[in-house]
């Protein structure tokens, strides 16, 4: 992969806040109520949280870490990306730690006004830990009872499993373990089985097996797919997964016949126009195809991904939308509106409250 070459949101948008948005000035929608369907909570810790749970459990972090997160991580593929995730692994230990992520995500999401969001974890992430199922959702579910008491916030959990794992064993170990623990989370809050990792080498097909069982069990199919790979990774998943959304899904823009496909069938694509950026799927924001996507009727969302990592937040990615992406208001407002025509207890649970 080329090494991105882009303006990242720091570079284009000036200082930072604390908090990780551009400026302290409200911009339009950022008090609008919204949605995020695709957030990776081990990717969207608040830094200051990361920094204290170090401190905590006595994780000497590099000092390249600590210098990504005062001046914005540079990664140069996706490989340097995963390589610091697995850094920070370490400073969060134990289910105390797990909680208080929780809760500093959901304080977080609700200071941007979101009402709803689908967080993305990893069981075996969680299990390396030493935070094992049941005790890990039932940890992460007392937290989501307090952010909804708290700030009005409902969280639903997509469990998902990382396809590139490198031994087939241990990859299919992790493949029957993920899906069985969602299975078991149905009535607590887990609403999709989703499949991460890199795509090259691991196409889709070859994890239909456990997607089957997850859809017979009555969990949705929300797997990772034309991101790094092309437009085949999303027939793939949509074929063989019967995804219901697409994350990521962007390089579907390079195939006609699926741009018709996701727009006759109102499959939805969960865009992260910034991860796109740093991780050079894009070299700027300008060659980004949301515009063209939503312009041809594919139903999109907009997300944050992996905010810390990326330095960005949901609010961002919204204002850069007519920004960065020249999205007229009526655009915006649609793509947000998504967010609860798509998520897949957003409208039932926004209704009740």
């Amino acid at each position: 992969m080329a090494e991105p070459t882009h303006p990242t949101k720091q570079d284009s948008r000036g200082p930072r806040t604390a908090s990780g948005s551009a400026s302290r000035h409200m911009r339009p929608f950022d008090s609008a109520p919204k949605a995020e369907l695709h957030v990776h909570m081990f990717g969207a810790i608040p830094p200051a949280i990361l920094l204290e749970l170090a401190q905590r459990n006595r994780v000497d972090l590099p000092a390249d870490i600590l210098a990504g997160f005062r001046a914005g991580f540079q990664f140069r593929d996706f490989d340097r990306f995963s390589e610091v995730l697995r850094t920070l692994r370490p400073c969060v230990q134990t289910a105390e730690d797990l909680e208080l992520i929780t809760y500093e995500l959901g304080r977080e999401l609700a200071r941007q006004h979101v009402r709803y969001a689908e967080l993305m974890v990893t069981p075996m992430g969680l299990e390396l830990r030493g935070i094992r199922f049941p005790a890990s959702l039932e940890t992460m579910n007392r937290a989501r009872a307090r952010v909804r008491t708290d700030f009005g916030l409902e969280l639903r959990w997509i469990f998902d499993f990382n396809r590139s794992v490198p031994d087939e064993a241990e990859c299919r170990y992790w493949a029957d373990y993920s899906t069985e623990v969602a299975i078991a989370g149905l009535d607590a809050g887990v609403v999709a089985l989703g499949l991460s990792g890199a795509e090259d080498g691991n196409p889709p097909e070859q994890f239909a097996p456990w997607f089957e069982r997850a859809r017979a069990a009555g969990l949705h199919s929300v797997p990772h797919a034309g991101e790094h790979a092309g437009p085949e990774s999303v027939w793939g998943a949509i074929s063989a997964l019967g995804a219901e959304r697409i994350a990521h899904g962007v390089r579907a823009g390079e195939d006609p016949a699926l741009v018709a496909h996701l727009a006759e069938h109102r499959i939805p694509l969960d865009v992260c126009p910034t991860s796109n950026v740093c991780l050079g799927v894009y070299q700027s924001p300008a060659a980004h195809p949301l515009p063209r996507l939503h312009r041809a009727g594919v139903p999109v969302t907009v997300n944050s991904d992996n905010p810390t990592m990326f330095g960005v937040t949901l609010n961002d990615e919204i204002a850069g939308l007519s920004t960065e992406l020249g999205l007229d208001e009526a655009a915006v407002s649609e793509i947000i509106a998504n967010g609860f025509r798509f998520g897949f207890e957003a409208e039932a649970v926004c209704a009740s409250a």
